[in-house]
């Protein structure tokens, strides 16, 4: 854990802080380093710090019963991870899992000190409550995505965008059914109709398009 003196400016919603307050934080907050593919976060453990996101990238997930998992969000620089601040405000533990996508460097409020500021500074409630409306919009749109929308609209909506300006993607079924809430099995058998059209070719941890104009096309009607 190190110290840096400037990493309040890479959060926007902070710089209304008091000088006592911000002062607080830099004293009792804690820079901590993560290598990626690591767990952050675990069902079932408490959380002990707010963290906010410096650099790289942490995916927040959830895993049923059955063993099928849907990614929730994913925390990005400069921004807040909601669901421990949830935590945090609810005395529970944790529901989902994070894991570093990619090396990540991160702010670490102690639990104390973010019950001291929820109680006593409304600048650092405001940023806190805006994090959790602006997340839980996307939240709404991913429910709405799962539950009302074709999976064939959707498997290539993310094909498309996974794609850029390549033609081969390097993922899996498991890490596109994570991504679209689904089964693996599932989004085998939809690949394997794509394959079937001469859309795709699939060979292990790799898709490539064939016909991108097709994909496009029925990811058009995500819109």
């Amino acid at each position: 854990m190190t110290k840096d003196a400037h990493w309040v400016d890479h959060f926007n919603g902070l710089s209304g802080l008091d000088p006592a307050a911000q002062k607080l934080l830099l004293e009792r907050s804690n820079i901590v380093e993560v290598a990626a593919n690591q767990p952050v976060f675990q069902p079932g453990h408490s959380p002990q710090n707010m963290l906010l996101l410096l650099e790289g990238t942490v995916r927040v997930q959830q895993t049923s019963e059955a063993g099928h998992e849907i990614v929730l969000y994913r925390i990005e620089a400069g921004q807040t991870c909601i669901l421990t601040s949830a935590c945090l405000l609810a005395c529970e533990d944790y529901s989902a899992e994070g894991i570093t996508e990619t090396s990540v460097k991160a702010v670490a409020i102690p639990r104390e000190l973010f019950d001291n500021l929820m109680a006593q500074s409304t600048v650092f409630r405001g940023f806190v409550f805006e994090a959790f409306s602006k997340r839980f919009t996307d939240l709404f749109s991913m429910i709405d995505e799962v539950a009302f929308q074709r999976l064939d609209v959707r498997l290539s909506d993310r094909l498309t965008k996974l794609s850029d300006s390549e033609d081969n993607i390097a993922t899996t079924h498991q890490k596109l059914a994570a991504e679209l809430g689904t089964a693996r099995e599932v989004i085998s058998r939809q690949l394997q109709e794509f394959q079937r059209r001469g859309w795709i070719e699939q060979s292990r941890g790799n898709i490539r398009l064939l016909d991108k104009t097709a994909i496009t096309n029925l990811a058009s009607k995500n819109l």
